[in-house]
């Protein structure tokens, strides 16, 4: 059953239902075929870079890579654009994050793909909110506001005993807004940080 899915008819399903990142379960329900059938395909795509394995189990075409924000989002899930990324995103920081950074409420992880680096941080499960959906060549990604991202990169750094961000847009963000995010996290000390900083 392997041999009948050629190039050509494997590339074409995958493309026309707009699978831009594709596992061996979408391969099964396409070609219907078995899961040993399924793997056996990917793995024999992959050795002849027809396929790039972005990490264990996901798969993209490299004629068609979406965008990394959207790579981000389908990684490692639950999971959100924040940090450097999203401050450099929005403006908040002068400078190019290339570091594609993400906050999860599972483990902290750290893919390596398509030469970037896609990091994600664990935050509390009552903090996960305060993004947004964007597009990006009309694929979707989820992304922290501005504020959001603020709080969470200084969440992160407290409780690691670093200093606050110092080198921000102040104008960029609602300070209101990123008090109410700082709460969520029922940290005092975060709180007063994020005031304090932003006077």
């Amino acid at each position: 059953m392997v041999k009948l899915v050629n190039q050509t008819l494997f590339a074409s399903k995958i493309k026309g239902k707009k699978l831009y990142i594709f596992n061996a379960n979408d391969i099964r329900s396409l070609f219907r075929v078995s899961a040993v059938a399924a793997s056996a395909l990917l793995h024999r795509y992959k050795k002849q870079g027809f396929i790039l394995q972005l990490k264990k189990g996901s798969y993209a075409f490299p004629d068609v890579l979406p965008p990394d924000v959207y790579v981000a989002s389908k990684l490692y899930t639950p999971s959100y654009i924040s940090l450097e990324f999203a401050l450099s995103y929005h403006g908040v920081i002068p400078e190019t994050v290339y570091e594609i950074t993400s906050v999860t409420t599972k483990a902290t992880r750290r893919f390596e793909a398509l030469g970037k680096v896609f990091s994600y941080r664990k935050i509390k499960r009552i903090a996960y909110t305060g993004y947004e959906i964007q597009k990006q060549k009309g694929l979707s990604f989820n992304i922290a506001s501005a504020e959001k991202a603020f709080v969470d990169i200084n969440y992160l750094r407290s409780i690691k005993g670093q200093k606050p961000i110092s080198r921000f847009n102040k104008e960029k963000i609602n300070p209101t807004r990123a008090v109410k995010y700082a709460s969520l996290f029922s940290n005092k000390k975060l709180t007063s940080i994020i005031k304090t900083t932003l006077q």
